[in-house]
């Protein structure tokens, strides 16, 4: 199952720009494409160790303060714990000053993020723009990638991962879809889609060259022995008609003599004889004429303009007629339907026909180096295109979508993403600042 719909977080105060919950948080609640909370658990444990690191310095301060007559050591204990608690004072109040004014102090140059939003939005977008989606940047790193061979390894063996992410996101997209569009309008307008191109499309030419190419290949005997074979069906179907015929054609004195019955079989066996070698000799006289009468046609479907006139108001009767608007109809929701229910059994689709055409697609794009660099090249186009076209809009999208966070919003983001880092400036903070104070307290006593 795909992750579920986020909910909105409900509209709070405006921060600085006015915006409402829902610009600030629109990512799912759940699931594989859901952001970590804003505060993880990590990152709390941390902040509480190193305020108590600056707590324990404070204390330890004050009992060697009033140790420090008792004996030298309380000396250096001292300057440890004062240089410490200097130090980490200072870099609690340089990682409180990026993210917020510390103690709510509106002191100059705090709160940095928040105030220079825009400013860090638009620095973002331009950092995206030249190090991704310039177009010779982008066909730079696509040369040393291999799409057609990645993606023929996953289509032959996924990763239990992968595929579930797959199925979470792109799936489960597919079906809501396919499901909330109207069937019958969708299927009119690809109708009406597809009866634009073939009005544009002049089929007498194509079906031509079709024929021609067939007969330089003798792919058209099977259809000439599939004529043969239906013309004697047939004539074996309605052998009552043709006797009927040739008795009725036949004078009194040959019905009243019975030989009108004898011609009739005569005539009859003599078509089936004739069927039966058309069928079993390829050199038969009437084979070869009918390969003329072919091949003529498939000249006159090309040249002909009487023909292709023809052949042309038959394509539009036919696109006209509402029994193929009917039959389209149901081929696309049959098809719809079946997309829908390959969607929702991932699995079975994958054990049938479709999971074995696309593995054998897998394995050939995997092994097959002209195929990869096809594929390879056609990637890296359509990749630098995409950041030709749409890479101002790309970055002008993420600088706007910055712009539009409030504060809090950006604070929680950019705290978040850095996490336990932040926190541990403040314990090295402290530590270093109390090996110095105890370098220092050193010197001092040798000098």
């Amino acid at each position: 199952m795909a992750a579920p719909r986020g909910r909105r977080s409900p509209p709070p105060s405006d921060g600085a720009h006015g915006v409402t919950g829902s610009d600030r948080d629109i990512t799912p609640a759940g699931g594989p494409f859901a952001r970590p909370p804003l505060e993880p658990d990590r990152a709390r444990r941390m902040r509480i160790t190193a305020t108590l690191m600056l707590v324990a310095m404070a204390g330890v301060f004050a009992l060697a303060h009033s140790q420090e007559d008792v004996h030298p050591a309380w000396g250096y204990v001292m300057a440890f714990a004062e240089a410490a608690l200097v130090g980490g004072l200072a870099d609690w109040f340089a990682v409180t000053a990026l993210f917020r004014h510390p103690l709510g102090i509106p002191i100059p140059h705090t709160a940095i993020i928040p105030q220079n939003k825009d400013r860090i939005a638009d620095t973002m977008a331009a950092f995206l723009k030249r190090n991704f989606l310039t177009p010779h940047v982008v066909a730079r790193r696509m040369r040393d990638v291999n799409v057609a061979r990645s993606a023929g390894e996953f289509l032959v063996q996924p990763r239990e991962g992968d595929m579930g992410r797959v199925r979470a996101g792109a799936v489960e997209l597919l079906v809501e879809l396919l499901e909330s569009l109207d069937p019958d309008r969708l299927g009119k307008q690809v109708k009406a889609g597809l009866a634009r191109q073939a009005e544009k499309l002049e089929v007498s030419p194509l079906l031509g060259k079709m024929l021609e190419s067939a007969m330089a290949d003798n792919r058209h005997r099977p259809l000439i022995d599939g004529m043969v074979r239906w013309a004697g069906l047939t004539l074996e179907d309605n052998e009552d008609m043709v006797r009927e015929m040739i008795r009725q054609r036949a004078n009194a004195l040959l019905r009243w003599t019975g030989l009108d019955e004898r011609l009739s079989n005569s005539v009859l066996d003599g078509l089936y004889k004739l069927l039966a070698e058309i069928l079993v000799n390829p050199e038969h006289p009437l084979r070869n004429k009918a390969e003329e009468g072919l091949a003529k046609f498939a000249q006159d479907l090309q040249h002909d303009p009487a023909l292709r006139a023809k052949v042309e108001r038959a394509k539009a009767d036919l696109l006209a007629n509402p029994a193929l608007g009917e039959w389209w109809m149901g081929v696309w929701e049959r098809l719809r339907h079946a997309m829908i229910d390959m969607a929702r059994n991932p699995d079975a689709a994958m054990q049938g026909q479709l999971g074995s055409a696309l593995k054998e697609l897998g394995e050939t794009l995997r092994s097959d180096p002209a195929l990869q660099m096809q594929v390879n090249r056609l990637a890296r186009r359509t990749a630098v295109g995409v950041a030709q076209r749409y890479g101002e809009q790309i970055v002008t999208l993420v600088s706007e979508t910055v712009k539009r966070w409030d504060a809090q919003t950006i604070t929680d983001r950019v705290e978040n993403a850095v996490g336990r880092d932040l926190q541990f400036i403040r314990i090295n903070g402290t530590l270093v600042g109390g090996l110095v104070g105890v370098t220092l307290h050193a010197i001092l006593q040798v000098i």
